[in-house]
């Protein structure tokens, strides 16, 4: 159901930080109408854990309507929680969500039993809507073992997982391990080609917040077997990539957004805006991409 570029929507604020739906709806037509695959709601990109559960829950709901059927949303609706999480993945169920996205549990630190657990009770409970999991040990602490994801992947909703480990074997030991309709989706836009190769089918990207159409073609190229093409792609993107990840994430797609008049650069607390070198690496590479003055 989930494959190509799938931005994970940011979430704008106004001055008051304030959700502000008017920009988040013209950021939700900007997306699709270049291109993109899919949507994220909710996620690390959407600044998930500085909106409390009404908002977040808000959030997911605009996506959904406003992408009014164009493309699939995927609802973010992990949390450290096991019940919160089960909340989530109700609600996103009821409100059309075509699937949800499943962080490992970040703090709490559990052991790959845990994790078998948790993710386990979060599929049984709601078992008609489809679950990606995600992996992504650099934030969360804790990484989710091939044993324990080839386990997971014999629950009938659990159908796909979001790699953010940028180790590139991982995908091999997955396509190996696991079934091969277990769907793997990229969450390190650098190393996107590349993970595709080893047995991807799509990103969920921070970087197509920016040049959505771009990040589609790379996988529109793939699919057509134009690896020359995708890989040129590839090569031109790679400064915005790596620029956009100079800082913590979302901090410099918030800035770099900005400057391209799609919201204001305000994220919520602690998170906190771009140092004034990083905001002059990203305008340079904005300009080089032709995509501010």
């Amino acid at each position: 159901m989930f494959e190509g570029s799938i931005p994970a929507v940011i979430t704008p604020f106004d001055k008051n930080e304030e959700i502000d739906f008017d920009s988040l709806e013209s950021h939700i037509e900007f997306l699709i109408s270049e291109g993109s695959h899919g949507l994220v709601s909710c996620g690390t990109t959407g600044e998930s854990p500085t909106l409390d559960h009404d908002e977040h829950k808000i959030v997911t709901e605009f996506i959904i309507n406003k992408s009014k059927g164009r493309v699939p949303v995927m609802a973010g609706c992990g949390s450290n929680s096991t019940k919160e999480s089960i909340d989530f993945v109700h609600h996103a169920y009821k409100s059309g969500a075509k699937a949800t996205l499943l962080v490992t549990p970040y703090y709490n630190k559990p052991t790959q039993k845990g994790l078998y657990e948790h993710f386990r009770l979060i599929a049984n409970s709601c078992p008609k809507i489809p679950n990606y999991l995600y992996n992504i040990p650099g934030r969360s602490v804790v990484r989710l073992e091939i044993d324990t994801l080839k386990k997971l992947s014999q629950i009938s909703n659990i159908v796909g997982v979001k790699d953010a480990t940028a180790d590139l074997t991982t995908p091999l030991e997955v396509r190996t391990n696991c079934k091969e309709s277990f769907q793997q989706l990229s969450g390190e836009d650098a190393t996107f080609l590349s993970f595709l190769i080893s047995g991807g089918v799509g990103c969920i990207s921070v970087t197509a917040n920016v040049v959505p159409g771009l990040i589609a073609n790379i996988y529109n190229l793939w699919k057509s077997k134009k690896i020359n093409e995708a890989m040129s792609l590839n090569f031109k993107l790679y400064p915005l990539n790596n620029v956009l990840f100079s800082e913590t994430s979302p901090s410099p797609v918030k800035y770099a957004l900005s400057r391209m008049g799609k919201c204001l650069n305000i994220l919520r607390k602690p998170m906190v805006s771009i140092e004034k070198e990083t905001e002059k690496k990203i305008d340079v590479t904005l300009k080089d991409l032709n995509l501010i003055k």
